[in-house]
């Protein structure tokens, strides 16, 4: 006669095995999807990150300087915002506006990672404690915002801005923010 298996012994297995499967629906290939924002088409959160070294802080009111801008939230201990900081500086030279939050890190280590990549940040804020961070909703760094002149959140990207992500969302919406004029024109 067949041996029976002891069902309790089998339910462990079985918890796992629906956890692994709500888990697997729930990545998206792209990573993003996933992530909504509440602030999407709303104005952004408050906005008052402390003084980050010489550099003067971004203020709520350049929020609402007209013209298309990103907020990027990034540290020099995150390995992800390393990988996406060419990207960044590439985007700066289009005439981009770019306030970065310099997030839970030492404003020295911070510094030097500026020092050793370039800095494509028109002004510069930290927020030690993460609560900025918090009020916008921030999963994890790197994060970056893209903003309209009325300082509307229009779009935001969690994660790595890579080159692809770069040429296939970020330069468009800024293009279309900018009114279908091509980023390099923004120098001018």
């Amino acid at each position: 006669m067949p041996r029976r298996i002891n069902p309790l012994l089998v339910l462990p297995l079985v918890v796992f095995a629906v956890f692994f499967g709500v888990m697997a629906l729930q990545i998206d290939r792209s990573g993003n999807d996933n992530l909504p924002s509440a602030f999407v088409g709303k104005a952004a959160p408050a906005f008052e990150p402390l003084p980050f070294g010489p550099h003067i802080p971004p203020t709520q009111a350049e929020l609402l300087v007209p013209g298309p801008k990103l907020v990027n939230f990034w540290a020099s201990w995150c390995a992800p915002c390393r990988v996406e900081h060419p990207n960044l500086v590439y985007l700066a030279t289009l005439g981009i506006p770019i306030m970065g939050v310099n997030y839970k890190d030492r404003e020295a280590n911070g510094m030097t990672f500026l020092a050793e990549l370039g800095n494509p940040y028109s002004r510069i804020g930290a927020d030690p404690e993460g609560r900025i961070a918090i009020d916008w909703g921030v999963y994890a760094i790197p994060e970056t915002f893209v903003l309209d002149g009325n300082g509307i959140v229009r779009f935001r990207y969690p994660g790595p801005i890579t080159a692809a992500v770069m040429e296939e969302l970020i330069l468009p919406e800024i293009k279309r923010l900018s009114g279908n004029a091509d980023p390099a024109e923004l120098m001018q």
